[in-house]
Order: C-alpha cells, then sequence, then structure tokens
C-alpha cells in the first residue's frame, strides 16, 4: 500500500472514530498531497509525500517556536498534536551513527576536501537521507567533516 492510500484509510477511521485533532491533521497533510500534485500536474510517488510531510514538520516547528515565544501554549500544544500526526508518516529515523557512516561515505566518494565541496557531498547525501534524518544536522556533520 503506498504511502498516499495509506494516509487516505487513516482519514476514513479517524472520521468513524470521531478523532476531530486527528482528522484535521490528515486532511491537511492530504490537502497539501493535492495541492502539490495539482500544480505540478504529476501523480507524487512516497518519496514525492514524505517531502511534503518533511516540509510539513518544519513549518510545524517553527510555528511551535514562535507560538512559545509569544507565550501562546494553546496555539503551541495544538501544532504538536499535528507534529505527532505528521510523524506517524515519517520513514524511520536513522541513527546518529548511520548517519556519520552515510556522510563519511559520501564524503569519499565525491572527494571532496574542503567546505567549498560541501554542495557536492550534499547532492550525495540527501537521497540516501530524505526525510529519515534533520537536514540541518547532517549539514552541520558535513561542515565538520570537511573542516
Amino acid at each position: 500500500m503506498s504511502l498516499k492510500a495509506r494516509i487516505t484509510e487513516d482519514m476514513k477511521s479517524a472520521m468513524k472514530a470521531k478523532e476531530t485533532a486527528r482528522l484535521g491533521a490528515i486532511r491537511l497533510i492530504l490537502a497539501a498531497i493535492k495541492q502539490r500534485e495539482v500544480d505540478e500536474r504529476i501523480e507524487l510517488d512516497d518519496a514525492a509525500v514524505v517531502a511534503v510531510i518533511e516540509k510539513m514538520l518544519k513549518q510545524r516547528k517553527d510555528s511551535i517556536a514562535q507560538y512559545e515565544a509569544a507565550k501562546r501554549q494553546d496555539l503551541a500544544d495544538a501544532e504538536k498534536a499535528e507534529v505527532a500526526v505528521l510523524m506517524a508518516y515519517m520513514p524511520q529515523a536513522l541513527s546518529a551513527a548511520e548517519v556519520e557512516a552515510i556522510v563519511a561515505q559520501a564524503v569519499a566518494d565525491s572527494g571532496a576536501q574542503a567546505p567549498a565541496d560541501m554542495g557536492k557531498v550534499m547532492a550525495l547525501v540527501k537521497p540516501r537521507i530524505a526525510g529519515r534524518a534533520d537536514m540541518a544536522e547532517v549539514s552541520k556533520l558535513v561542515k565538520a567533516k570537511l573542516a
């Protein structure tokens, strides 16, 4: 079953169980997927769906930080609930050791020597890690390896 089909099935079960908060978050996911499909006139595969969810997670985390800074815990809690639903559709996260091994392999494969070669390394790393690790942390790790 594709990820998009699984999300649709989860929406139906949330409707039947009358889980309004979960249902709202799932509908947001499906709306974002549909929007991207309409904009690009394509059918999204699982990797593209994960990319959409990853973008939504980043937006939610930014919102949580801003709400907490503004002392609006009620809004931050609502965003955290959406993050929990979104995380259910993300692939299994990689451990720090696995990420380090992938970065080290990419540095060796690309022949990168200096921080100026970071783009080459990230181009090799991103497809292998997409959705399974925080890319900001991966970027820091690559910078540290090349420094």
